[in-house]
């Protein structure tokens, strides 16, 4: 038989692993004196020990308990102690008290995780509790609160009217992880107690409750129509009525200023009936045996609806008293005949004597000297209404007659002024005078326009030169605009400039505010003078164009005289401040105007232009151009674009007193104000009238549409020598106060104290930034005593651009060159190479029809390009985009005719 083979070694049992934790000890909280449990299990285990705080814990505080797995077969062993109030609280030291888990096998011991063991609290007192208010509708809210101190931190709910608020379910709401509660929006619903509970595993705590009422303030309705006169007769009023009613006050809103009701008065014309006049004398007696009278409707005639005169206008009656002969002998009618016809030639000659007559007076008095019509001149410069007489008529005009300033145009013979110049005049200026005896000029024709915004001198072009006719810019009322409503325009210095104008052009600019106004040659009809302004309007003086959720990101500009009539498109240039770096566009930007009745109306959206868009806006990152024929007052304003919030460029600029400093009091001011030259140049003002200095360069700041403020904070103060004096950790600007553009200029104040006179040194930082947003840091060392030199961002004023240039000296293109550009590319080319090229070149394509419209596109992209590079007065970029077209001819006429 075959024998069984064995091995020649049996292999050793398996070495046993080591201990694996199947249950871990975890945190746990003791609530007032009730022990807790810890418990752990792990296999293959031959024992389990808890070491608490690096000591053993007795053996037989243990609670072990041990089994088989069934399907390992390895032994399953648990843990449990029990840890108390009293040995936490034993423990003297900075660490809290923690157990951990130590299991035995015969491979080696193995650690669980630590369970760290603490006593449960939470204090009664709020650190901060929220505070009841009285807020507007659709107004922002913020209710603060600081929960009590506690062990776990405890959690807040919100509390409306008792019931809890969910943010999830009413977006309105948003509860921050300081626990604060914002009302993006405050709503009539939203009138309601708020309370702040904050509970955790010992206890639940409620704050005092905030009562939270949403007023709103009274709105007046649309006026009513005009009622009807109540005089039928003769002078009486007119009334219309508003109510408070759009809307309504609630809960102790304001009401509604202003009278509820207006009152005009009216004239309605008093109907007059008409009265017979007096019975003529009777006509001679008739063949008929009858003579008549007559009479007219006339004493008074009927008007204004009255009543016409009852009965008969002729009356006759037998003229013998019935002893009449019916018929006369035939020599006698011929007779009556021949007696009517001679009397009537009679009357034709007389008539025909009296028109010679007539007429060679008034020829007499046409051809005579000019004192009718002169003083429409002369009442310009002359307090008094002086005429010389004729010295063929020695009787001179009434002196009391007023002069007819009314007239169109009159032509004017016989000695007005002299256009002589004295050796000491200057060539630009031409004296006025009364005195009679000087040279005639027969050929001068002067306009006298009648107008409060208008003053138009004609003379002919071989009387004087360019800068004389410019010279008479003080006849008239040149000088004296005045706006729509009939107010004199705020000419506040440095906010306004005015130049006279003419056909040649020029350039209107307001320095350090990046506003300016270019009128291309041609535009002012040939012969016509005007007195162009350019004002900014200052923002508390005026109603801005936003609504709702708009914000204004321009300077409000009124340019004029309004009325002009021009031959050709300006182009005013406004700064903004919107963001347009995105890839996507976020705004929608809109052009407004505001009307003589002093609302606002929209002239364009930008991106929405149709052919009856009276305007072009060119948007550059920084400005935008405006090309328009119609002068006024007109600002940029902006909404977000949704889904995107649309963004804002700030400017933060930081101001102190100036040095030396003799006070303890030391105030640090942050502006938060657009990122515009107007809005830094209006800060810079008001801060130089206060007193204050610019510490450093403004930081811009980005600021999204949002319902998040602005907040600003200090840090850092050397408390040894410094004291802040303010109560809260920080301070906010409201969103939609900065939003909206309606608050200028906006600012936070930081008051500290220090400790002595003889403390010169404060080091400290100074943070802003919006509220989930972007912000910056200022990081101030300053000596409080040092005087510092004047510090400016803005350039001063040998480098900034004059506030006015007239004629051809206002333009960098010259005219020669301009006129050969236009004559090359206005016409239409088949491969396209014409104007439309040019705009596209120059980035000003984006809605051609608008120049497609105009006499010459070409002109008009030249005066864009001048009002695009006023700064730089470079020709390099308009060469470039020749080149590009291929017009190889035009190039070589900016090269010889300009300095490319």
């Amino acid at each position: 038989s075959e024998a069984e083979v064995l091995p020649d070694s049996f292999p050793s049992a398996p070495a046993e692993p080591l201990p694996e934790f199947l249950l871990e000890p975890e945190d746990a909280f003791i609530v007032k004196n009730r022990p807790v449990q810890l418990r752990c299990r792990a296999s293959p285990a031959t024992q389990i020990y808890f070491k608490c705080n690096g000591e053993w814990v007795n053996q037989n505080d243990h609670i072990t308990r041990e089994s088989l797995d069934q399907i390992t077969g390895l032994v399953l062993r648990e843990v449990e102690i029990s840890v108390s109030r009293t040995q936490v609280e034993e423990l003297f030291g900075l660490e809290d008290y923690w157990c951990q888990c130590v299991a035995w096998s015969s491979a080696g011991t193995t650690k669980s995780n630590r369970a760290y063991v603490r006593i449960a609290y939470l204090r009664k007192n709020f650190e901060q509790e929220p505070l009841g208010r009285e807020v507007r509708l659709e107004q922002e809210v913020l209710l603060q609160c600081r929960p009590p101190e506690g062990m776990p931190a405890a959690e807040v709910d919100w509390l409306k009217n008792e019931d809890v608020i969910d943010p999830s379910q009413d977006s309105n709401f948003l509860i921050t992880i300081d626990h604060d509660l914002i009302i993006k929006q405050a709503r009539l619903s939203d009138t309601a107690n708020y309370t702040c509970v904050a509970r955790n595993v010992v206890a639940k705590r409620r704050s005092s409750t905030a009562t939270l009422i949403v007023y709103v303030s009274g709105g007046w309705s649309s006026w009513t129509e005009w009622s009807e006169c109540n005089a039928q007769c003769g002078r009486g009023w007119q009334r219309r009525t508003r109510s408070c009613t759009n809307p309504a006050p609630l809960n102790g809103g304001a009401f509604c200023e202003g009278p509820p009701f207006q009152r005009v008065t009216c004239t309605t014309l008093c109907p007059v009936d008409g009265g017979w006049t007096e019975w003529a004398k009777w006509s001679a007696c008739g063949t008929e045996c009858t003579h008549w009278r007559s009479r007219e409707c006339q004493a008074p005639s009927p008007r204004n609806g009255g009543k016409h005169c009852s009965g008969s206008m002729m009356e006759s009656k037998n003229c013998t008293e019935g002893l009449c002969a019916r018929s006369l002998a035939p020599d006698t009618g011929v007779a009556v005949y021949a007696g009517l016809v001679g009397a009537l030639l009679l009357c034709v000659i007389l008539v025909l004597c009296v028109g010679v007559l007539a007429y060679r007076r008034r020829c007499r008095h046409l051809h005579g000297d000019i004192t009718d019509s002169s003083s429409a001149l002369t009442a310009a410069f002359h307090p008094g209404n002086y005429k010389p007489s004729r010295q063929d008529n020695p009787n001179p005009l009434h002196p009391s007659a007023p002069p007819d300033l009314t007239a169109t145009a009159g032509t004017f013979r016989g000695p007005l002024f002299s256009l002589q110049q004295g050796v000491n005049d200057s060539p630009h200026k031409i004296p006025m005078t009364t005195s009679p005896l000087l040279d005639p000029l027969p050929s001068l024709k002067i306009k006298v326009y009648n107008s409060s915004t208008l003053s138009s001198l004609e003379l002919p072009a071989d009387v004087c030169s360019d800068g004389e006719i410019l010279s008479l810019k003080s006849v008239g009322t040149v000088g004296r605009e005045r706006d729509c409503y009939g107010h004199t325009l705020s000419r506040e210095p440095g906010l306004s400039t005015s130049a006279t104008l003419g056909n040649l052009g020029g350039r209107l600019t307001i320095p350090n505010t990046g506003v300016s106004l270019l009128v291309p040659p041609g535009t002012i009809p040939q012969g016509k003078f005007y007195e162009m302004y350019l004002i900014i309007n200052k923002w508390d003086k005026m109603t801005l164009p936003s609504e709702g959720s708009q914000t204004v990101l321009s300077p409000v500009v009124s340019c004029g005289p309004s009325g002009m009539l021009l031959n050709r498109p300006v182009v005013l240039t406004l700064p903004h401040c919107a963001q347009l770096d995105s890839p996507t566009p976020d705004w929608t930007l809109t052009l407004k105007t505001q009307t003589h009745q002093g609302a606002w109306e929209e002239v364009l959206t930008v991106g929405e232009e149709t052919l009856s868009s009276p305007c072009y806006l060119q948007l550059e990152e920084e400005c935008c151009h405006l090309l328009m024929e119609q002068l006024g007052t007109y600002g940029l304003v902006g909404q977000s674009c949704p889904p995107q919030p649309a963004c804002k460029r700030l400017q933060l600029a930081l101001f102190a007193p100036r040095a030396p400093c003799l006070s303890l009091d030391y105030s640090l001011r942050i502006y938060c104000i657009h990122d515009t030259p107007h809005a830094l140049k209006e800060v810079l003002d008001l801060e130089r009238s206060l007193g204050g200095v610019l510490l450093e360069d403004p930081k811009p700041l980005p600021f999204k549409d949002s319902y998040h403020n602005l907040r600003l904070s200090i840090h850092e103060i050397p408390h040894t020598h410094w004291r802040s004096k303010l109560l809260a950790k920080y301070q906010e600007i409201p969103f939609y106060h900065i939003w909206s553009g309606s608050q200028r200029p906006l600012h936070c104040t930081f008051s500290l104290e220090r400790s002595s006179l003889a403390v010169s040194q404060l080091a400290c930082k100074i943070c802003v930034r919006q509220v989930e947003g972007e912000g910056q840091i200022f990081q101030l060392h300053t000596d409080i005593q040092e005087t510092l030199p004047p510090h400016s961002p803005l350039p001063s004023g040998g480098s900034c651009l004059p506030s006015s240039q007239v004629g051809p000296y206002a333009f960098r293109l010259p005219d020669s060159i301009r006129q050969k550009i236009c004559a090359s590319l206005d016409a239409p080319s088949a491969r396209g190479c014409d104007w439309r090229l040019l705009a596209r070149s120059l980035g000003f394509d984006r809605y051609l029809n608008y120049f497609a419209t105009k006499p010459s596109p070409t002109g008009v992209l030249l005066d864009l390009w001048e009002a695009c590079h006023q700064g730089d007065a470079d020709l390099v970029s308009l060469a470039t985009a020749l080149e590009e077209m291929g017009k190889s001819e035009v190039l070589v006429v900016m090269t010889t005719d300009g300095d490319c």
